[in-house]
């Protein structure tokens, strides 16, 4: 995207004028900027010209963490389809002992909002994917019908996740009440806390990037921390100090949580991602 345009755009949603754009990479999501206004404030612009990322939905989802929880979150200033300003947060994407710690303290405060039923008041994303979230009384309900078998029809219908495996994945959603036990009760989570969408200063979090929330069992937060190395142990033993992790957990719950975010990996990425769901399925035996 040109300069000319970005700039168009902040003075539009800010009445200020654009002094300089530097790209700052990013993911699947838009194009992303480190952007300095001409009053010195510098803030990130995120921008999608094709209105395919719902950059509207990242600001709701921003702004429903900043709201009701007490984890930090970049500020939003303006969220559109297509632009999305927020504040720019100091950082990076290392984590020392204490700042896993610390990571611990503030999921767990997190996952303990709670509501009444799995899902979310509106559809939310992970990544660009839509992502449904239709209230539901029974977690196994929730998770086999709105994550297992509604991903594996996304990649399916884009020709990324083979009949076969569509058909074992099936399978092992009708038996899923039988391996998945109904939580306690409904917990928000991030949803995507891998260790790009977290920043750290210091020995301590600046910033949760990137969410994709819904109410859920908050097991499956940690199951996707362990799947990518988002924390290790420092963050394991103090979330366990304070919320518990029930058994089973790492022996048997953890890889059939962890099925959902390798099938979205699996429509983004293909490859390694596929062998990793056949792993699943084979040590459950489907």
């Amino acid at each position: 995207m040109s300069e000319k345009i970005l700039a168009e755009g902040v003075e539009a949603a800010l009445g200020e004028r654009l002094l300089s754009a530097r790209s700052m990479g990013g993911g699947c999501i838009g194009e992303v900027y480190k952007v300095e206004l001409e009053g010195g404030a510098k803030l990130v612009a995120k921008v999608d010209r094709e209105s395919e990322s719902h950059l509207d939905r990242e600001a709701y989802m921003l702004r429903y963490l900043r709201e009701r929880s007490g984890i930090p979150v970049p500020e939003v200033f303006y969220g559109s389809e297509t632009l999305l300003l927020m504040q720019f947060v100091e950082g990076d994407n290392r984590f020392s002992g204490e700042a896993q710690r610390h990571a611990a303290e503030l999921l767990a405060e997190l996952h303990g909002l709670t509501a009444d039923a799995y899902g979310h008041e509106r559809d939310t994303l992970i990544g660009s994917l839509e992502q449904p979230n239709p209230p539901t009384k029974s977690w196994v309900e929730f998770f086999r019908d709105q994550r297992l078998l509604y991903l594996a029809g996304v990649a399916f219908d884009a020709a990324r996740l083979p009949s076969e495996d569509l058909r074992r994945i099936e399978r092992l959603a009708a038996k899923l009440d039988e391996l998945v036990e109904e939580p306690e009760r409904p917990s928000l989570v991030h949803g995507d806390v891998w260790s790009g969408n977290v920043l750290a200063k210091g020995d301590r979090i600046t910033a949760f990037l990137d969410p994709a929330i819904y109410y859920a069992d908050h097991e499956i937060e940690l199951a996707f921390i362990s799947l990518f190395n988002s924390f290790g142990k420092p963050f394991f033993e103090r979330y366990k100090e304070i919320r518990g992790i029930r058994t089973g957990f790492f022996k048997r719950r953890r890889d059939l949580y962890n099925l959902y975010p390798l099938l979205v990996h699996v429509y983004f990425f293909g490859g390694s991602y596929l062998d990793a769901v056949r792993g699943v399925l084979h040590r459950f035996d489907f």
